[in-house]
């Protein structure tokens, strides 16, 4: 081919023809180089494509929260205390000029006593919580009821100094104040059977507990009640007479004040004095008992 366009034409002619042909051949060239780059370049995209994503390395699950174990409720320990809000019902106690009854004051105050003991790990129990008027022997039954008990008797005194507090224990007659522990129902009355003790004549083998008591709690009361005295009475004061345990009585002056609106803030007192007193006369874990 070349010859024959050699022949029929001259040198330039020849060239042309030379640079024509190479050119038809590189772009023949390129053509099939791109069509046999589709299919890899089509494959290399669908293997990426068609590349399943790792997953994910697992995350740790979030320890699950455990509900919060509740601490054990720690036991009350030490005595029973027995809290004795004094009158009820018809028998409103002392009244004052300007309405006030002791039967409501002294109900108010023992509902405060209760939570200051019961916040210091003291079981308490009432002889009353409404306007009810249990009897003596009833009261003196709820307390002889527990192995382990104090009996407090709470009143209001008719007449005395505003902000006073005093504690009794009960004096039996023909008593002194010092009267010995093992005093016996034969010294004062007449034979009974052996094991015996009238139930009037309870409280004497536990005299000189509750005169104990009652001075821990006076010493209370005269560093919360100024011009309260030093030292606590033996009274034949009813509610304890019966009560086969440790028992006073304490009376906070007076239903005469002006406002009777004035007694109620000593309930604050008056109860952080008592749980004092109960935990001098017996510390929780005490073995004491009657």
């Amino acid at each position: 081919m070349l010859q024959r366009i050699f022949a029929t034409s001259g040198p330039r002619q020849l060239i042309s023809a030379i640079l024509f042909a190479v050119r038809n051949y590189l772009s023949l060239l390129i053509c099939v180089l791109v069509v046999l780059s589709l299919p890899l370049a089509s494959g290399q995209a669908n293997q990426g494509n068609n590349q399943t994503t790792p997953p994910l390395a697992a995350q740790p699950q979030a320890a699950q929260a455990q509900p919060a174990t509740p601490s054990p409720a720690v036991a009350p320990t030490g005595p029973v205390v027995i809290l004795d809000p004094a009158h009820g019902g018809t028998d409103t106690g002392a009244r004052g000029a300007n309405g006030a009854s002791e039967k409501d004051i002294v109900l108010q105050y023992s509902r405060t006593v209760r939570a200051e003991l019961v916040g210091q790990n003291i079981r308490v129990v009432t002889t009353r919580d409404d306007d009810s008027n249990p009897s003596y022997d009833a009261r003196a039954t709820i307390a002889n009821g527990y192995h382990d008990a104090l009996f407090i008797s709470i009143h209001v005194s008719s007449t005395g100094n505003t902000g006073t507090a005093r504690a009794y224990y009960y004096l039996f007659p023909n008593s002194s104040a010092s009267a010995s522990i093992n005093s016996t129902a034969a010294e004062t009355l007449q034979p009974s059977p052996v094991g015996f003790l009238p139930w009037a004549q309870a409280q004497k083998p536990f005299a000189d507990a509750s005169h104990r008591l009652a001075d821990l709690l006076q010493r209370e009361l005269g560093m919360r009640f100024s011009g309260s005295p030093p030292t606590s009475s033996g009274v034949a004061v009813r509610e304890l007479q019966s009560v086969t345990s440790p028992a006073i009585a304490v009376e906070i002056s007076s239903i005469s004040a002006p406002d009777p609106n004035s007694l109620l803030p000593l309930a604050g007192s008056l109860a952080t004095a008592i749980s004092h007193a109960v935990l001098a006369f017996r510390p929780p874990g005490s073995a004491e008992g009657k």
